[in-house]
């Protein structure tokens, strides 16, 4: 089999993380399709792709074959929102939001409708704890019923040679035989590290953006903020501060648990897991290693394993942080994204 001979889709596609790692390794990725708008441009242009702006719900089975056309080997693959599954919300199950839980069933009702022959989804580790969401189990139930053979595990991504400590469930499915994921490349003694990662970019100052690149741009602190990470010690956190520039919150007992927020990183670990605050000095340990700001768009993006080539906005045009950092922090790493592609071309035989 030829890879020309393959076609993927992505659901839940948003700026192309997961699409870009399967770009990467040669696969076709005929269409992304994303509920938001905001997304298109992105993945269009780093990913030669079809951008398709619809809910999940209202695609058809028919729909999907129409995309994947005579292609010999159809490839599905997606990342429903996670914010259902997160640690949050398995603390308080009654903030679940019913709506987004349903996401992942209609990734189920595709499978059963589209019946591709191959599947692949990425979400949080929580999602594998059957008890809380059986939704998952039902899912994986599903696919070996329709004769799936079924594979996943947790993937820490520091183990594939990713500068960021994120945990993440991966699934694959084949009707073509046994599918597994590849070996773990990296251990502790070749993590690669944030020094590793961003350690050789310029610096700037909180509110400004490198001259040659837009998108080094760190968020300007507030007067205050900029007393704290001043006061910020590397690797430190706002346990660290005088008392007088502890906030409230982090006096009382509930917000005593919270040793990361406000903290900087470690140049010789990889960063923690970037989310779609990534770049809020207040919002986790998001704190420069060294230089008092919080970390720039361009190095969240590295972290999150994007190449530096990747194109975030139109050229010349202005852009919201607010908007970027989301798509940073809501994207599937492009490096987990090849990693699921060389498991799959593995399985093919390529």
């Amino acid at each position: 089999m030829e890879i020309e001979d393959i076609a993927v889709v992505d659901l839940f596609c948003g700026i192309g993380g997961l699409s870009h790692g399967f770009v990467r390794e040669g696969f076709n990725i005929v269409a992304g399709i994303d509920i938001d708008q905001s997304c298109k441009y992105a993945f269009e242009k780093n990913n030669k792709s079809k951008f398709i702006s619809k809910s999940v719900n209202e695609i058809s089975g028919s729909e999907l074959n129409k995309l994947f056309g005579n292609y010999k080997v159809k490839i599905l693959v997606g990342c429903a929102p996670c914010q259902p599954f997160s640690s949050y919300t398995f603390k308080d199950p009654d903030k679940k939001d019913n709506e987004k839980w349903k996401l992942l069933s209609e990734f189920q009702r595709l499978i059963l409708d589209c019946k591709p022959d191959i599947v692949s989804m990425e979400n949080v580790s929580q999602l594998i704890n059957f008890k809380k969401a059986p939704v998952f189990n039902d899912f994986i139930e599903t696919l070996k019923c329709e004769g799936y053979h079924t594979h996943f595990e947790i993937v820490n991504c520091p183990e594939y040679g990713m500068p960021q400590n994120r945990k993440r469930l991966v699934l694959l499915a084949s009707k073509l035989g046994q599918i597994d994921l590849i070996p773990k490349t990296h251990n502790k003694e070749n993590f690669v590290t944030v020094k590793d990662a961003i350690g050789n970019l310029p610096p700037i100052e909180d509110g400004e953006y490198h001259p040659n690149d837009k998108l080094h741009f760190a968020r300007k602190l507030s007067s205050l903020n900029k007393i704290r990470i001043k006061n910020t010690p590397y690797g430190g956190s706002w346990k660290d501060w005088p008392e007088d520039l502890i906030l409230e919150c982090h006096k009382k007992d509930s917000g005593k648990s919270y040793s990361s927020v406000y903290g900087r990183m470690k140049w010789e670990e990889p960063s923690p897991t970037m989310t779609t605050h990534c770049v809020g000095f207040g919002n986790g340990r998001f704190g420069h290693p060294e230089q008092d700001r919080g970390i720039s768009l361009r190095e969240a993006s590295i972290l999150q394993s994007f190449p530096k080539k990747y194109h975030f906005f139109k050229k010349g045009e202005d852009f919201s942080s607010v908007m970027i950092a989301r798509q940073i922090g809501n994207a599937v790493p492009v490096g987990l994204g090849e990693v699921i592609a060389k498991s799959i071309k593995k399985h093919l035989s390529i």
